[in-house]
């Protein structure tokens, strides 16, 4: 499971699908839907905050979002109606550039244009609902 700090509009179409089903598995594990990947560390900066489940639901409208631009259907009633706007949280530059170098990574041997067009990118823009601040690589993140 990744649930990505990056913007979603730098995954390839396997990848966005992915971090679908992935979120859609986060919200079930929320929920309390399920009983496998409940102490996943992926899960760790979602809990953490004061709503996880209208905060991962934000993360998901934007995954949806970019679906949407990609002209991909990706089934709106699995999230719930919006409530209230939800604030950025704070996020490092260190997690960020890790899944960055993750995800080239990934993209040099899955989708080499996709590669080809990112590598050009400095510095990738994060999700809408993390605001980036100095510091490492998380330490739930696995290395």
């Amino acid at each position: 499971m990744r649930l990505w700090t990056l913007h979603p509009k730098y995954l390839d179409s396997k990848g966005l699908v992915a971090l679908w089903r992935e979120g859609l598995l986060a919200k079930a594990i929320l929920e309390g839907k399920t009983r496998g990947y409940v102490n996943h560390p992926q899960l760790i900066r979602f809990r953490a905050q004061p709503d996880p489940h209208a905060f991962l639901c934000a993360y998901m409208r934007e995954v949806l979002a970019e679906a949407d631009r990609r002209g991909y259907y990706f089934d709106a009633t699995k999230l719930p109606p919006k409530k209230q706007p939800i604030e950025p949280v704070d996020e490092s530059l260190g997690q960020l550039e890790y899944e960055w170098q993750h995800l080239l990574k990934k993209l040099a041997h899955r989708d080499k244009e996709q590669y080809l067009n990112l590598v050009q990118v400095k510095q990738p823009d994060p999700h809408p609902l993390f605001r980036i601040v100095a510091g490492g690589i998380q330490s739930w993140e696995k290395v």
